[in-house]
């Protein structure tokens, strides 16, 4: 071990001599090498940070990658029954959504229907559906002219829901469930809402489906939820101030009820099971599924990735043979150095790691300062460009990025070295006599 490690030592040394030698050969190595290196490393980089940035969408929606989800059907006493179970809870959050109209009362909101504010009238009326298809929903205000009012849907929130969906701030705060109930509504509305409220100005009047009286609500907050649709969300038991537990998931806005679980909270999922079932939600009725969003995912994006590093190997095998050329020349000119050395019982193999050194250690060299472009060119990226999307907020340069370039750059050293070093190897002594 000593004897061979002496050797890899006077072949790391021998070669850094060579590089330092020849100079410009290196440097012409490396531009050639640089290009391929580099765009394995922006493929593995761009592929992790799409990876992310996809889940980072998919969870303001869906949820975290493991979440449970349990759909319910507001009927009977499936909502008081959920709340009941989940009150204090931690690790599973209930979350209910209705329809709620802010402003002038007796009139027809801008947006009708709950749409974008962008395309008000899009969504038309309220509907329900049922097995035999689906009806327009009276909902009180036909006939009536179209006035300062915004609809959309209340979801009622019995816990901090941002540890299943990690919802953006924009401004603002966040809901607060450690005091106690406020009269008032604390509502934190998402960008689609908040768009609304700054383009029209309306009356501080909340109308909810089913409610004894018109709340006055305080706007708190805003965030990014990734929804396109106008969308409040308030404590579970601050809505309860004014509306019946039956009245909290109104079936034509939002899937009714919902709830988030943790994957270890199987307990209470057994134990709000057992209680809808005892209190007469048919079993059919109650379906849990778990959010893998990047298992459905992964093969399109390993498809994806792949393909372009294929495109960026190709790019890479330019460079390998740029070294090979190199290399090929430079052992060309030292052939009286190595074969002296053969005289003088160098062997053979230490002739070869000599010039596999310089190869290896131009391809560490090259891997470093594409990693290093790699580094700044995101950093740049995101300075000019983060704030246009949100989703790349806080993102770092992947270190599987980082390892690939080094890979890349030791497989290019051994590609193109490897023949040059062979030659090396096979120069015999008796050329020493000739020169």
């Amino acid at each position: 071990m000593i004897r061979l490690s002496g050797r890899l030592r006077a072949s790391v040394i021998i070669g850094g001599q060579g590089i330092r030698a020849r100079k410009l050969r290196t440097f012409l190595s490396m531009i050639s090498l640089f290009l391929g290196v580099l765009a394995v490393v922006v493929v593995q980089a761009g592929a992790e940070i799409a990876n992310r940035a996809m889940l980072s969408d998919v969870e303001l929606s869906q949820g975290k990658d493991g979440t449970r989800q349990m759909y319910l059907s507001p009927e009977g006493r499936t909502v008081p029954v959920a709340l009941e179970v989940l009150r204090g809870r931690t690790d599973a959050v209930a979350m209910t959504s209705t329809r709620a109209i802010i402003g002038e009362p007796g009139v027809r909101p801008v947006n009708e229907g709950g749409g974008s504010i962008d395309q008000p009238g899009g969504y038309g009326g309220s509907m329900t559906c049922d097995m035999n298809g689906c009806y327009a929903v009276d909902e009180g205000d036909a006939g009536a002219p179209q006035g300062q009012a915004v609809e959309l849907e209340l979801v009622g929130l019995s816990g901090d829901i941002r540890q299943f969906r990690p919802f953006r701030p924009s401004q603002g705060e966040w809901l607060d469930f450690a005091g106690e109930p406020s009269l008032a509504p604390r509502l934190v509305l998402n960008e689609e809402a908040a768009k609304a409220f700054t383009r029209y100005r309306v009356p501080a009047e909340m109308r909810v489906d089913g409610a004894t009286a018109n709340p006055t609500p305080r706007i708190i907050g805003v965030i990014d939820d990734g929804g396109y649709r106008p969308t409040a969300y308030a404590r579970t038991d601050e809505i309860l101030n004014w509306l019946p537990e039956t009245s909290m998931a109104g079936g034509n806005s939002g899937p009714g009820l919902q709830v988030f679980m943790t994957p270890t909270a199987t307990e209470v999922e057994h134990v709000l099971r057992a209680r809808l079932t005892a209190a007469g939600t048919p079993a059919d009725r109650i379906h849990v599924s778990t959010v893998e969003t990047l298992e459905r995912m992964s093969t399109q994006l390993a498809v994806l990735r792949w393909i372009f590093l294929g495109l960026a190997a190709l790019v890479l095998l330019i460079g390998v043979a740029g070294i090979l050329n190199v290399g090929l020349a430079t052992v060309g000119e030292r052939i009286e150095e190595f074969a002296l050395r053969r005289a003088v019982g160098t062997p053979r193999l230490l002739l070869a790691g000599i010039v596999l050194a310089e190869t290896l250690l131009t391809g560490l060299l090259t891997a470093a300062l594409a990693i290093g472009a790699g580094v700044l060119g995101l950093k740049v990226g995101l300075a000019l460009f983060g704030s246009r999307f949100p989703s790349l907020e806080g993102v770092e340069f992947p270190w599987q990025a980082g390892v690939a370039g080094v890979a890349a750059g030791l497989v290019a050293g051994v590609l193109g070295g490897l023949v040059p070093a062979l030659r090396a190897a096979r120069i015999p002594i008796s050329t020493v006599m000739r020169a």
